[in-house]
């Protein structure tokens, strides 16, 4: 068997950099491309996500990332990885719900609280036919999904947030990847749900073994080289799942060692012209959920030194956002809004440079336009705790 390909750290987070638009911004009409780069974009909370697609495509705002959302339609707002709330590019959606839905573990409640594999599909198939012609928040589904599945659905036997839920929202993951659900727009300060058919025009879902190749491919182009653990604990599927994936893709991958780690890539990456290492002098403020911050792995070769304990919490990235400068993580930061004012203080976890720093001072003014807001900057101590 032939030496793995030797690769460098520098040269790794460069690439990475490059391919998620960090390094140099994107063109104002690549928003959707670069959304699709990243493999989605978390949006639990929507100004971060606002953010987040703003530091990678030059000129636009919120409102650009709104419009692509509730206007153009060309993103869609659904449970994306790890159950979580993404925006995912309107051409991806097929294929991330088929993979999704492959790799997805069975709810883990308690016997008598649980649905089974008969009644998680009897719920996707009234929130189908529920949203098929309607949106509808989540307590007239409340009410709908039990009439089209029957009254066990409606039963109030799952804990969440010290209250008890109905059965049925167990199945809003599953009925999102079997493509019966997305978001819609909000009424008022309900959310609501639609259907991908509706949202998507011509939405069919994939088929899941292929799907399952794609959102590899896609990962690996955008978080590679990397492991099945890492694909796995970013999916969020069993790491046995992920480690049969990365198996069944066969000759798409090539074993990679990165300074003494062993890894994997995309085959194709192997002859991949050399991407400029540009990251030193480059700053960007990652926000909440980023999805580069949550996505590159291993942990220790982006959170540095004292970045890994004062920037990732119980192992989770994220919770905390994060200043980029070098390639890796140099601090921490908080943005407080007040009207059209954004405080923005940031916590340097070393010193900066020169060029860092005038770097920096441009970081904060372009979010402070993407939120169509006057920031102003402030160094110091962050004292915010984590995002829960």
């Amino acid at each position: 068997m032939a030496s793995p390909r030797k690769l460098t750290w520098s040269r790794v987070r460069a690439r990475r950099m490059a391919r998620h638009a960090l390094t140099r911004p994107a063109d104002a009409g690549q928003l959707v491309g670069v959304v699709g780069a990243m493999c989605g974009v978390h949006a639990q909370v929507m100004s971060a996500a606002e953010t987040s697609i703003g530091i990678r495509v030059a000129g636009i705002t919120r409102q650009d990332v709104r419009r692509s959302l509730w206007e153009e339609r060309t993103l869609v707002k659904t449970i994306g990885p790890r159950g979580t709330v993404h925006l995912i590019a309107a051409t991806d959606l097929a294929t991330w719900n088929a993979a999704l839905d492959a790799a997805l573990e069975p709810p883990g409640f308690a016997a008598g609280v649980r649905l089974d594999a008969a009644q998680i599909q009897a719920v996707v198939d009234a929130l189908d036919a529920a949203l098929v012609h309607h949106d509808l928040t989540l307590e007239e589904l409340d009410a709908e999904v039990p009439r089209r599945a029957g009254a066990w659905a409606g039963e109030r036997v799952m804990p969440a947030f010290q209250e008890l839920w109905p059965r049925w929202r167990q199945a809003i993951r599953p009925a999102a990847a079997r493509g019966a659900l997305c978001f819609g727009p909000s009424r008022g300060r309900s959310i609501t749900y639609s259907s991908p058919h509706r949202w998507v025009p011509g939405y069919r879902p994939a088929e899941p073994e292929r799907a399952a190749l794609d959102a590899l491919t896609l990962f690996l182009r955008a978080y590679g080289p990397a492991r099945p653990e890492h694909f796995g604990r970013w999916l969020g599927s069993s790491p046995r799942w992920a480690t049969d994936l990365f198996g069944w893709a066969g000759d798409l991958l090539e074993r990679v060692d990165v300074e003494g780690d062993a890894l994997w890539q995309l085959t194709a990456d192997g002859a991949s012209v050399e991407i400029p290492d540009e990251a030193e002098n480059v700053v960007r403020l990652l926000p909440y959920f980023d999805a580069y911050a949550v996505g590159s792995h291993p942990r220790e070769r982006l959170y540095e030194g004292p970045a890994l304990e004062r920037a990732v919490t119980r192992g989770q990235a994220g919770n905390i956002p994060v200043m980029l400068a070098g390639g890796v993580v140099a601090g921490v930061w908080h943005a407080q809004r007040a009207g059209k004012r954004l405080a923005i203080t940031v916590e340097p976890l070393g010193k900066l440079s020169a060029s860092q720093e005038r770097a920096l001072e441009r970081e904060v003014e372009r979010v402070g336009a993407i939120q169509e807001a006057m920031a102003t900057l402030t160094i110091g101590t962050v004292a915010a705790g984590p995002h829960a």
